[in-house]
């Protein structure tokens, strides 16, 4: 018969044993798999067309400074590493006009076009050259809604109208094709000169869509016909080869548009002409990863263009809450293959959620939303170049409310997005399947949500495990960091 001691002794260890298989019961395991890759990712980021980099002019120059940090810093912002530019066509500023870069017609498209490049592009040369030279943004993508009115048929820059000599766009004034051209090449080389490099260029944003502003109307063979004009211009351009920008093609309203646009574009995507697939979030969602192309396909512009200005994470769901846009851009990047996701509207004024984050005129401040934060917790821990990567849950308690995401970037670290749709908090392990579990040595974490904005969060590394509590209805980004184990 065991002494009292001797009992007491086994029912410690019993009662350490029945604890440590409670807590593995509890614990969550998120599984990164190296070995099984999808889509490179090119970015996240946003726009400041149509005046909106203007607005962020007028503000007071701290504020000017705190509004392109929220943007851009990787350290204490959303690190955004796309920026989106409108390149102009209208005549004037007037209201939040995008000014052409040659507003007057030279009588016929057999004379040189009239530039008048102000040095400003509505403030956005601006915004780029902070962008790229403050930030280490790489990616700046010019994309025009339109063609200056007297190239087009209905002599207008909005109101739809399609740009002269394509076919079935017979217009008096002539062929107007190779002027466009001309066009969009010296703008990126204004751009140049100024010490920025675009480097992504599209000549159409809602090629389907009628408006009372800058528009266009083209079907996918006259996108497909001005491509095959546009490439050897820019290939004939002074334009160093390697600073020449890569053509993308044709931000349709939605996904599923774009889709059906594929097999038309393909003649230009195989002869190397075009480089990029762009589409929008309005008509259709980016659910689905695009089939007949082996380009990367870009989410360019998507917001709640409905809803009245919200800063909110979670409430009831809505449409402009920073849950519900963590969530969309999950379906974008995993769902969809979306190599890189933009919300619309950057710094704004105005009592909407087409912005990101909202300037208040009154008092000349600026605040964020949590839709910002949503798209940091992606952007700032999942840079460009990294390669979307396999991840699989089991085990634990709460597994099942899980959405995760994993990202190898190009310095070795491994990203893992997690977003908790319950209402408690779940207890994760991530760790790396394989041989690449040898290569990591330390963790670090960051959460969003009713209380925080990319906040730094408790973490810690133990037997290849980077564990981490995930609050209901949170994002976390989860970074493994190669290296001695500390």
């Amino acid at each position: 018969m065991p002494s009292l001691a001797t009992a007491f002794l086994l029912s410690l260890v019993n009662l350490a044993t029945s604890i440590t298989i409670q807590n593995r019961q509890s614990f969550t395991t998120i599984t990164v798999d190296l070995s099984k890759t999808y889509q490179t990712i090119d970015g996240f980021g946003t726009s400041q067309a149509f005046q909106r980099a203007v607005q962020i002019s007028k503000l007071p120059e701290s504020e000017q400074r705190r509004a392109l940090d929220i943007l851009f810093s990787t350290t204490t912002g959303a690190g955004l590493s796309i920026l989106r530019n409108g390149i102009g066509s209208s005549p004037d500023m007037s209201s939040d006009h995008m000014v052409s870069i040659a507003p007057k017609s030279p009588g016929s498209p057999d004379k040189p076009l009239n530039y008048a490049w102000d040095g400003s592009d509505n403030k956005q040369l601006w915004i780029s050259q902070e962008a790229q030279h403050t930030y280490g943004v790489k990616t700046i993508y010019a994309d025009a809604w339109s063609a200056p009115g007297y190239m087009k048929t209905n002599g207008n820059d909005a109101n739809g109208g399609t740009l002269c000599g394509l076919s079935g766009a017979r217009c008096s004034s002539g062929d107007w094709r190779q002027a466009y051209a001309d066009y969009l090449v010296r703008y990126v080389q204004f751009y140049r000169e100024a010490n920025v490099t675009i480097t992504h260029l599209g000549f159409i944003n809602e090629p389907e869509l009628t408006t009372s502003y800058a528009s266009m109307r083209l079907t996918a063979s006259q996108a497909t016909e001005f491509i095959k004009i546009l490439h050897p211009t820019l290939q004939k351009s002074t334009i160093p080869p390697s600073l020449l920008p890569k053509i993308t093609c044709c931000d349709t309203e939605g996904w599923s548009t774009q889709q059906s646009w594929l097999s038309t574009l393909k003649p230009v995507e195989s002869s190397g002409q075009l480089s990029t697939i762009t589409a929008h979030a309005y008509t259709s969602q980016p659910n689905f990863p695009m089939r007949g192309t082996n380009l990367p396909v870009w989410q360019t512009e998507a917001a709640d263009l409905q809803g009245a200005w919200t800063s909110a994470w979670y409430s009831r769901g809505g449409a402009g809450e920073g849950f519900t846009w963590a969530n969309n851009i999950y379906t974008a990047i995993v769902n969809g293959n979306a190599s890189a996701y933009l919300y619309w509207v950057g710094v704004q004024a105005g009592n909407t959620n087409s912005h990101m984050v909202h300037i208040d005129t009154a008092k000349g401040k600026v605040e964020a939303s949590k839709r910002l934060w949503a798209l940091g917790q992606w952007s700032r821990f999942v840079r460009p170049g990294a390669v979307r990567v396999s991840t699989g849950v089991s085990g634990g308690a709460g597994g099942g409310s899980l959405k995760t995401a994993g990202f190898r970037n190009v310095d070795g670290s491994v990203a893992v997005v997690v977003i908790n749709s319950g209402g408690g908090a779940v207890k994760v392990g991530v760790k790396i399947g394989g041989t690449g579990a040898s290569e990591m040595g330390s963790v670090k974490a960051w959460v969003t949500d009713n209380s925080n904005s990319i906040g730094a969060m408790e973490a810690t590394f133990e037997a290849g495990v980077g564990s981490v509590n995930v609050p209901g209805r949170s994002m976390v980004s989860v970074v493994l960091y190669p290296g001695e184990r500390i």
